[in-house]
């Protein structure tokens, strides 16, 4: 079965409220391919290992979280740019992209996404009274210590996760995926155990050891594996298209 490509783009963008969201990039549509759609291909990021593999699936629209022209970026079409979109435009394929939509949507997001996999409850955003916060906090059904967490969180995701370990059990935690280690902060005032992202800086180390809780950098690319898988599933059931997530595995 196929359907417009407009069609895809329309559902996409109000099931995420994409143009209620103030991003870095444009959010939905990037670029436009052939204008009937039976195949997605989705992934983390729309590199050329990505879009060559959907070539190669004969996809008809690569779906991701991480697009292109990016606020500040040079805009000229040289070089790597150049060539990724000398690929779409030559296989005719159409780049659909969110960012920050499907960072904070309640049910494919990557952050809610996230805690399904890792089995923690979510409470409510990270910010209290700030319900477009990208971060959540949340809870585990029972404390455990910390290097136990950290080995269910490489069991799932198939990584080592940098540790910093804390005091005491972790139950109460804080979580962004991808590079949200800026928010460590704010979870240590919303009184977590241990907060998680995908990505660390120098100072979130001393943040985490000074402050008493523990903080686990899981990797930003393996944080963010699933909300894109998640939207990609439900758009394909609800248009009857076929969808198959790609992983290309970045270590960052």
């Amino acid at each position: 079965m196929a359907i417009a490509l407009t069609t895809l783009v329309e559902e996409a963008d109000r099931y995420l409220e994409a143009a209620r969201i103030s991003d870095y990039c444009p959010n939905g549509l990037q670029v436009e391919g052939r204008p009937q759609v039976r195949r997605i291909v989705s992934g983390v990021t729309a590199s050329q290992a990505l879009l060559d593999a959907a070539v190669e699936a004969d996809a008809d629209v690569v779906l991701v979280h991480h697009g292109y022209f990016w606020k500040n970026e040079n805009p000229c079409v040289t070089g790597m740019k150049q060539r990724r979109l000398r690929t779409l435009l030559t296989h005719d394929i159409s780049l659909l992209a969110y960012h920050l939509p499907l960072d904070v949507h309640t049910e494919v997001g990557n952050n809610v996404q996230l805690a399904r996999q890792l089995d923690i409850i979510v409470e409510g955003p990270l910010e209290p009274g700030n319900p477009r916060t990208v971060g959540l906090v949340g809870a585990l059904a029972e404390p455990m210590s910390a290097r136990d967490f950290a080995r269910r969180v490489q069991d799932v995701l198939g990584r080592e996760p940098l540790l910093v370990e804390g005091r005491g059990l972790v139950q109460r935690i804080g979580w962004c995926t991808g590079g949200g280690q800026g928010y460590i902060d704010t979870a240590i005032a919303a009184g977590v155990d241990l907060y998680l992202t995908g990505e660390a800086s120098e100072q979130t180390f001393h943040s985490a050891r000074e402050n008493g809780i523990s903080f686990i950098a899981a990797g930003h690319h393996a944080t963010e594996r699933y909300g894109v898988q998640a939207l990609g599933e439900y758009l394909a059931r609800r248009f009857a298209l076929e969808h198959l997530f790609i992983d290309c595995p970045n270590p960052i």
